[in-house]
């Protein structure tokens, strides 16, 4: 056993797929495969259970993939001594959901690193699943995750698993955003009947935690508009919003210059299920350093600069 085959199994129960685990590891799936047995048979006990969905971790697999995490948490820690040593590197990693106000104090963190010294900074935009994933397998340190309020448990218990601590950043109502030219645009609030009439844009990545193997692992869509384009880049929903009129999406408030840059609006509207959090996640025994707490602070200066904003 070595750590990559920790990282192996860590994939493919993050994947819930051997096939798919290999893929993103770049390697074959019958090479995988014999892997995760020879691992399997080492140890006297099988970490997964095969099924007609994918693969599972059985009982005892739960608790290796426990301690498997524990051990590259451990030598992550390890590896990052040489950091510390090397005072003179700014380094900074975070995991993130695609939201304006994160992004406005992640640009304006960056602007303020001190240029005299190396900078080494990873930021991703991803689905709140793979942000916990990222942090449980060492790939980024801090994370920030976005839920509806309906599924808050689910993603506590699963956080839980995964030895997570979280401080909740901001609870806000999912507002609509659209073209200034939109028909519905001059509406002080909007009734949800209406919009359903026009498309929708959307993350097309809305796994939610210990529900990712049933008919219920996305947000259920039912009942909404069948108009939808599903996009995978933040800034591309802005382009698509100010060229096609017609179209929609929803989020969290938005700076005043994201409005104006791309003659954008927000109306709020009555619907269920527009209930939100945004979370702030990292490693149970992780200390932050002195870098990461000016992020928040920066975190923190964004948000209140959106967050009691009116839209009319």
């Amino acid at each position: 056993m070595n750590t990559k085959h920790l990282k192996y199994v860590i994939e493919v129960e993050r994947t819930c797929s051997i096939s798919q685990a290999a893929e993103n590891l770049f390697m074959g799936q019958p090479t995988l495969s014999k892997i995760i047995k020879e691992l399997e048979d080492s140890l006297g006990y099988a970490i997964f259970e095969r099924t007609s969905r994918g693969v599972s971790p059985t009982q005892k697999g739960q608790e290796f993939l426990i301690y498997a995490r524990n051990i590259l948490q451990q030598i992550e820690k390890m590896e990052a001594l040489s950091e510390t040593a090397n005072s003179n590197i700014q380094n900074f990693s975070i995991s993130i959901p695609r939201a304006g106000y994160i992004t406005d104090a992640i640009v304006k963190f960056m602007a303020d690193l001190d240029e005299s010294r190396g900078i080494n900074v990873n930021v991703q935009e991803t689905n709140s699943f793979q942000v916990i994933n990222n942090i449980t397998d060492g790939s980024f340190r801090l994370g920030i995750i976005r839920y509806q309020i309906e599924y808050e448990n689910y993603f506590f218990d699963y956080l839980m698993e995964k030895q997570l601590q979280y401080e909740i950043l901001w609870e806000f109502e999912h507002l609509a955003l659209m073209s200034t030219n939109h028909p519905l645009a001059q509406c002080e609030k909007i009734d949800y009947e209406e919009l359903r009439e026009f498309t929708e844009i959307s993350y097309g990545e809305t796994i939610i935690p210990y529900l990712m193997q049933s008919n219920n692992s996305r947000i259920n869509n039912n009942g909404k508009t069948s108009k939808h384009i599903y996009i995978y880049d933040w800034c591309s929903q802005y382009d698509i919003l100010s060229t096609i009129p017609t179209t929609y999406m929803w989020g969290s408030p938005i700076s005043e210059k994201w409005l104006t840059k791309y003659n954008l609006i927000q109306r709020r509207c009555k619907a269920s299920g527009h209930r939100y959090k945004d979370v702030f996640i990292y490693s149970k025994d992780y200390k932050l350093t002195e870098l990461e707490c000016k992020f928040i602070d920066k975190l923190s200066e964004a948000k209140n600069e959106v967050a009691f904003k009116e839209y009319r």
